[in-house]
């Protein structure tokens, strides 16, 4: 089912001019130079044309530096150990025969690079008569002409040894490889050529994903951009690398028969979406990709909204494109009001089907963490449903109305010299959120755990915390929970949380400036162990009453009076669901004193 999807996606981004999908055979390629040629095959000058692109340092300070230009060109796939000529695109070694570093330090390097040029051109000798075309006829000219010791003629090979070139005719636009003749006799050699891998031929095989017969590709396109801790980015999702996983005799993706184009065209429309910023979400560990049947204007905004690129006032605005400006308020409204019903006004379809992959790696493989189908409406709604269960009355205009999945991580993190220590993420909670969030189902218990440890550490409840604590217990435990304070809520938890935020308060209002407050003290302990903790500070809390002056002191006593009518007894401990409860208490609290300030009141006589 997986391949199944994103081979159709394959061929509905090959039908959409602006996706800009390699067709088969054919892959980005960085290329540095390029081999001109005169009409009737000579070399044209004595250097290669450079190719590069040049790249100013991040910093703004220093010389720029030269980069391979990709350019989409003709691929083999993986090479091993056997040497295997491209089409028309190929390293120094092939093209020409030479390799100036491989020259100075290895045995025999003359020879094989000898060899890897027969290769090369023997290949465009054989394909003459199906391109059959006159700069194809200069190029194959111009290899049968060529000696690999005339690499000393050309005066910058050192600058390009062991790049890659292709070739352009004198006089025209465009390179050889980019001509429609050169690119439909390539798609059709390599998708009807059965390939070999150490000498034994590929054989040919009904492809799982077409139901076609068709040559079976024993090792599938490398999948890039889903990189692990190690930083080996090109990985496979279909492999079988030990004897146990294999059955009648087969090896490799043999065991799951995939033809050369349905592999070539799963993995090159999974890399066009790793590709893509609007297609796909890196969060720790994990890879999200998604994508709909069929174009829709949601589809490119998910991404947005979970890395949390949203639109956050009018300045900003009027910086971006306007068109996208306006599809991410919609966006926004949709999210805020109606949900995945109300997709119309983007002149969506919300029964658009929708698909989520999410990857991560394993080894020189990728692990499926999940995989879902919904609709699109389906899938705004559960998006609609993970910000709804974390609203909450912002602190400030900083707090996010959407946080990103990321924001949400990084309170589970301690910070080092004010930034947050991402490397201290709880492992593979990333691939759980992320499940949850586009699932509708409950969110990890270890999301919970780690960031009530942070709370235990660093004394600190902020906005994104309460809100987690809030989405947590509404999801995982059925709970109602306001965006604000509610005064009408009897749990013990609740209410202890509000009378821990009015005892700071107190603390706060009679000695200003205070250094260390309650919270940085014995919050841990009170929201834990209540029983033990609140008597003590509530013999305090009488001594700081009496500090405060007139109304101010009438008003807070009010308060406390309010919130501990409705505590019957004090509770010994609370369980970890009690303690979130207890920090959405203090929070709701904290932000009431600050949004309705004390006024005093003229004390009765």
């Amino acid at each position: 089912m997986i391949l199944q999807a994103l081979n159709d996606l394959y061929e509905r981004l090959a039908d959409d001019a602006t996706a800009q999908i390699s067709a088969p055979g054919f892959a980005p390629m960085g290329i540095s130079a390029v081999v001109v040629l005169t009409p009737d095959g000579q070399l044209f000058g004595n250097r290669l044309d450079d190719h590069r692109t040049m790249v100013p340092p991040r910093s703004g300070k220093g010389a720029a530096k030269a980069f391979p230009t990709d350019e989409d060109a003709p691929t083999v796939g993986k090479r091993t150990s056997s040497p295997k000529p491209i089409f028309l695109c190929d390293k120094t070694d092939y093209v020409l025969g030479r390799n100036l570093a491989d020259e100075a330090e290895k045995p025999n390097a003359k020879e094989k690079l000898a060899h890897r040029f027969e290769l090369f051109r023997d290949l465009h000798q054989s394909m003459r008569t199906e391109v059959n075309h006159p700069h194809f006829d200069a190029v194959c000219a111009f290899l049968n002409a060529w000696k690999p010791e005339r690499g000393d003629e050309i005066s910058n090979l050192a600058e390009f040894s062991g790049a890659n070139l292709c070739f352009q005719i004198q006089g025209t636009v465009g390179f050889v490889h980019s001509l429609p003749e050169c690119r439909k006799a390539w798609a059709g050699h390599i998708l009807a050529t059965p390939d070999e891998e150490d000498g034994q031929e590929v054989a040919s095989g009904v492809c799982l994903i077409t139901g076609a017969e068709a040559p079976i590709a024993s090792v599938h396109p490398a999948i890039k951009g889903v990189i692990d801790p190690g930083g080996q980015a090109e990985k496979g999702i279909v492999s079988f690398n030990k004897p146990s996983f294999c059955s009648f005799g087969k090896e490799q993706s043999l065991n799951a028969p995939i033809s050369l184009r349905g592999a070539f065209q799963y993995v090159t429309a999974l890399n066009w979406l790793l590709a893509q910023g609007k297609h796909s979400v890196r969060i720790g560990d994990a890879t999200t990709v998604f994508w709909t049947e069929k174009p829709t204007a949601a589809e490119s905004l998910f991404a947005d909204f979970l890395q949390g690129n949203e639109i956050a006032d009018e300045a900003s605005e009027a910086t971006q494109d306007q068109a996208l400006a306006t599809r991410l308020r919609l966006f926004m409204e949709i999210l805020r009001q109606g949900g995945g019903a109300e997709l119309t006004k983007l002149e969506d379809d919300p029964q658009t089907k929708f698909f989520i992959l999410g990857l991560s790696p394993n080894a020189s493989r990728l692990s499926v963490r999940f995989w879902h189908v919904a609709t699109l409406g389906q899938m705004v709604d559960k998006l609609k449903a993970h910000y709804d269960a974390l609203s909450l009355k912002r602190s400030s205009d900083k707090d996010p109305e959407f946080p990103a999945v990321w924001q949400i991580l990084d309170q589970t993190a301690p910070r080092r010299q004010g930034k947050v220590d991402r490397e201290k993420i709880p492992p593979l909670l990333s691939g759980p959120l992320m499940r949850s969030i586009l699932t509708g189902s409950r969110y990890p218990q270890g999301l919970f755990n780690a960031v009530l440890n942070r709370i235990r550490a660093d004394h600190e409840i902020t906005f994104l915390r309460a809100a987690i604590f809030k989405a947590f217990l509404i999801r995982n435990h059925q709970l109602d929970i306001p965006m604000s304070l509610d005064t009408t809520r009897t749990e013990p938890a609740y209410l202890l949380g509000r009378l821990f935020a009015a005892l700071e308060k107190t603390q706060e209002d009679a000695l200003p400036g205070i250094n260390a407050t309650i919270r940085d003290r014995f919050y841990s302990a009170a929201s834990a162990t209540p029983g033990t903790v609140f008597p003590r500070l509530l013999r305090t809390y009488q001594h700081w009453l009496s500090k405060l002056e007139g109304g101010y002191r009438v008003n807070r006593e009010r308060a406390v009076q309010q919130i501990m009518s409705g505590l019957n007894d004090m509770p010994g401990h609370l369980q970890l669901e009690g303690q979130g409860l207890f920090a959405i208490g203090y929070y709701h609290q904290r932000q009431d004193f600050f949004t309705k300030k004390d006024k005093p009141e003229t004390a009765q006589a």
